[in-house]
């Protein structure tokens, strides 16, 4: 069977989790070989084995955590000469993204970017993908070299399934350009305890209708009641209240999580091209005629300053 190359996204051994939803797609397309790199490569066997991970290779340097994503590509392009795979999968993040580009450049290859489903096809790998701010959906696959494919988060399930792991060190020769650009200095991000926002299950986002900063303190208190991310829309962010970091749409973060609660949200293309891929979607609006509920699954018409307290005290009550 042929051998499908995973990138691995984790940070010091502790595996992340669009990681193993790549190694669930990859098995549909042939046996996983995960590529580990930086510090705590090896210590992520263990959990890539368990969820379907033939052989882990591994690397670890300096220059991983010192320069920013050739060192990667170098990798990357180490493995695909070792392992001649009939794909390589990344995860979508922004570095991810990057890091696929420069490889498919490397190796001759075509690219697909932000895929949503994967399956085996005749002639290679064919990609789901939602395109024109989400308006259509199209079926893609590569026709030259090995695709390399970007599958954003939340695509597929994770489906533990043991296999072998067995551990094998990657030989790595960096390039000339991979001490290029040097990284400085880093600032952690502060913790807010609640999920990485384009990683959640569970977004709960508040628009114009929020009506200022203080009144997100009830969008986060019906988040962390569903154990949910904090998004904003554009409208919220351009206003001061909630960080860009936050903000869901065609110029922040694209998300598509199994649950999407839009609260004072209007639906401007603008947003709905960064969550319209959610797999169930739900909107509080008190205008009837807002855009949003043309694609929502359920709908509430109502002031979310009622709404919103009264849902999350069922929750609360619920769970007892």
């Amino acid at each position: 069977m042929a051998e499908v190359l995973v990138y691995v996204d984790h940070v010091d051994g502790a595996v992340r989790k669009p990681t193993l939803e790549l190694l669930t797609l990859a098995r549909r397309l042939g046996e996983p070989v995960a590529v580990a790199l930086g510090n705590g490569a090896a210590d992520t066997a263990a959990t890539l084995a368990e969820h379907g991970a033939v052989k882990v290779l591994t690397h670890d340097a300096s220059e991983y955590a010192d320069y920013l994503v050739v060192p990667k590509v170098d990798a990357l392009q180490a493995a695909h000469e070792a392992v001649s795979p009939a794909a390589v999968l990344v995860p979508s993040s922004a570095e991810g993204k990057e890091i696929a580009a420069r490889l498919a450049l490397r190796i001759g290859a075509g690219i697909i970017t932000d895929a949503v489903d994967l399956e085996a096809g005749d002639e290679g790998p064919v990609a789901t993908q939602s395109v024109f701010a989400a308006s259509f959906t199209t079926k893609s696959r590569v026709i030259k070299g090995t695709p390399v494919i970007t599958v954003k988060p939340n695509s597929a399930a994770v489906e533990a399934a043991p296999a072998a792991g067995a551990v094998e060190a990657l030989a790595v020769t960096f390039s000339d350009k991979a001490t290029g650009t040097k990284v400085t200095g880093r600032t952690p991000r502060e913790s807010t305890g609640r999920p990485e926002l384009t990683e959640a299950a569970i977004v709960v986002s508040g628009g114009r209708g929020v009506n200022g900063a203080e009144n997100f303190a009830i969008i986060e208190a019906l988040a962390d009641q569903l154990g949910a991310a904090v998004g904003a829309s554009r409208a919220a962010v351009d206003a001061g209240w909630y960080p860009h970091t936050n903000q869901v749409g065609q110029t922040g973060k694209s998300v598509s999580p199994q649950l999407y609660i839009a609260n004072g949200i209007s639906g401007a293309i603008q947003h709905r091209a960064g969550m319209q891929t959610s797999k169930t979607i739900v909107a509080v609006n008190k205008d009837a005629e807002a855009p949003i509920f043309e694609l929502v699954d359920y709908g509430v018409v109502g002031d979310l300053f009622d709404v919103v307290p009264q849902l999350t005290e069922e929750i609360k009550t619920r769970k007892g």
